[in-house]
């Protein structure tokens, strides 16, 4: 726990769930968890640093955040992140967040990320570290028969296996892109797993603005791609 320092007050009560949501492909763990404790009021209790994490502060109206926070509320908390993990250190930083969680008797952790596939439905995938967790999600998800997944979600969900804590894995169908839609579908399933009756359509909004300003600068891309280059214009005189 040297170079992960969890500041932060206990969790109340025992046998909670845990959502964690880092930044990945589509950002879907980070918007959608950002979201639900924004939308659900949950109370913000500490803030996790460590030398592994990039050298930024973020803000907002001038006010700086911790890059990534510890929530709660009634049997839920929330571990939200706005920074990207490096591979290279993802086993470090789960293991730190999962030595902090363990002494508080957590029921379940769940993990949300992003998989990029060719497809544009978005769907949410779901994998878990034991045949009874994964009975809670194989009639919301589409479970994965084989395969891998990668990152900080993968070394978190890895570390409940060898500790014994039931987890689930719930991957929203997605593109590299910022992607609310799908990020939308996985709180469907928390929706449905937990009982949140959160309304994800301001969510499904915000992808349509996202996706005007996506289209809007694939339009500038293009065009700018069209233009001739100096070299190629034409001489006069």
């Amino acid at each position: 726990m040297d170079d992960i320092k969890v500041i932060s007050r206990a969790l109340a009560g025992a046998e909670k769930t845990v959502l964690i949501g880092f930044p990945g492909s589509g950002l879907v763990g980070s918007i959608a968890l950002q979201y639900l404790v924004e939308q659900m009021e949950f109370e913000q209790i500490g803030a996790i640093t460590s030398k592994y994490f990039p050298p930024v502060a973020l803000m907002s109206k001038g006010v700086i955040n911790a890059p990534v926070r510890l929530y709660e509320k009634d049997h839920l908390a929330a571990v939200v992140s706005d920074v990207p993990i490096h591979p290279a250190i993802c086993y470090e930083v789960a293991n730190g967040i999962m030595d902090w969680l363990a002494q508080f008797n957590i029921g379940e952790i769940v993990t949300i990320a992003g998989i990029i596939t060719n497809e544009q439905e978005k769907r949410v995938f779901g994998v878990a570290t034991s045949s009874g967790a994964l009975q809670r999600v194989e009639e919301k998800t589409i479970i994965l028969p084989m395969g891998s997944i990668s990152g900080v979600a993968a070394s978190l969900l890895t570390e409940c296996k060898t500790r014994g804590i039931p987890g689930i894995g719930l991957l929203g169908e997605t593109v590299n892109t910022p992607d609310p839609r799908s990020s939308a579908a996985t709180i469907e399933v928390l929706n449905q797993i937990y009982g949140l009756g959160l309304d994800i359509q301001p969510l499904l909004e915000q992808a349509v603005e996202i996706e005007a300003a996506m289209s809007q600068i694939a339009e500038q891309v293009q065009k700018t791609e069209g233009q001739p280059r100096r070299e190629q214009l034409p001489m006069y005189g």
